[in-house]
């Protein structure tokens, strides 16, 4: 099994460098006088696309060879990944045909075609999007790059990070969203050359906690999709790839419920005026509930801010 390295990180930096947006840092004194810690939000809610998963997507497709951007590229995605790869595609001129489920986010489906990709839907309780992906794949001679298990994909998230290690010293721990594990174990590659005393915790809806179970087993568990309004942690199992970074590297695996999404949604619009998706949410949301856990001066990926207007006014008014 080919692992991505600290190494490829800082290689994807150079690669994504003048296409990826740098994404700021932004701190809350209230925030920090609330929790009685030092918190930093790494927002990739401003990153191209709206989220984290342009880096890891023009990562990968920007290292094609001429032979497989004819051929174009297969994707499958609830909806983050699925517009990286539409637009790193476009940016690059390489036909791109992505699986959506059917109930996915109508925002992230209009974005995805927006960017001209052709859009192939599946019941996501009743199909297994991979198998379709894959035989799209073969059927067309495209290249399929999945969502999270691929060394390329994981050295991309991870430039997130090392951009958040640049900019602030001394963190204790760092905090990211966990579907898939793609966003945290590049992190965890991230914070071993740059900061390797900074501890790596993934925080996953408490309605899928698969990856919790599959680290307490030492084997990949899969689960049914869960129930979660965290659409792009709807994961059924970690890759083979993320489980064996994440079993090497992470510190630790947290879980966040709905309802404790929501009140981060509301607590980040109202107070740092930032609209963030339910998914984005889950690092503030195990910070809130035990913030003296994790050290002094904590970072937060808010991974992604793609969430239907509509959608996030009927959420966040859950707490007026």
């Amino acid at each position: 099994m080919n692992l991505p390295t600290p190494d490829d990180v800082a290689a994807a930096a150079d690669r994504i460098r003048g296409v990826a947006h740098r994404t700021p840092v932004m701190t809350s004194t209230r925030l920090n006088e609330l929790l009685g810690v030092e918190v930093f939000l790494k927002c990739e809610n401003f990153q191209r696309m709206g989220a984290f998963k342009f880096r890891g997507a023009y990562n990968a497709l920007s290292q094609f060879d001429q032979t497989q951007r004819e051929s174009g590229v297969v994707a499958f995605s609830s909806g983050n990944h699925a517009q990286a790869i539409a637009l790193s595609a476009r940016i690059l001129g390489i036909r791109a045909t992505i699986v959506m489920p059917t109930d996915a986010p109508v925002i992230k489906r209009q974005a995805t075609e927006g960017y001209g990709a052709r859009v192939v839907t599946y019941d996501r309780a009743a199909e297994d999007r991979e198998a379709i992906g894959l035989a799209l794949a073969e059927n067309e001679g495209a290249t399929l790059i999945p969502p999270f298990n691929h060394p390329d994909i994981v050295a991309g998230q991870g430039t997130a990070a090392l951009e958040l290690f640049q900019d602030v010293a001394d963190l204790d721990s760092v905090l990211a969203p966990m579907g898939g594990g793609g966003l945290v174990t590049g992190t965890c590659l991230a914070a071993q050359s740059a900061a390797p005393v900074t501890q790596v915790f993934g925080v996953e809806p408490a309605a899928g906690d698969d990856a919790k179970r599959s680290l307490d087993a030492g084997r990949i568990i899969q689960i049914p999709t869960p129930s979660t309004i965290a659409d792009g942690a709807q994961t059924q199992a970690m890759g083979e790839v993320t489980f064996a970074l994440a079993k090497q590297y992470i510190a630790g695996i947290e879980t966040a419920t709905d309802d404790e999404l929501v009140t981060q949604m509301a607590y980040l619009a109202s107070t740092l005026k930032i609209m963030v998706e339910p998914t984005g949410c889950l690092g503030l949301a195990a910070l809130a509930r035990k913030p003296e856990a994790y050290g002094k001066r904590i970072g937060i990926i808010l991974s992604g801010g793609n969430v239907d207007m509509a959608r996030f006014v009927e959420l966040v008014g859950q707490t007026a």
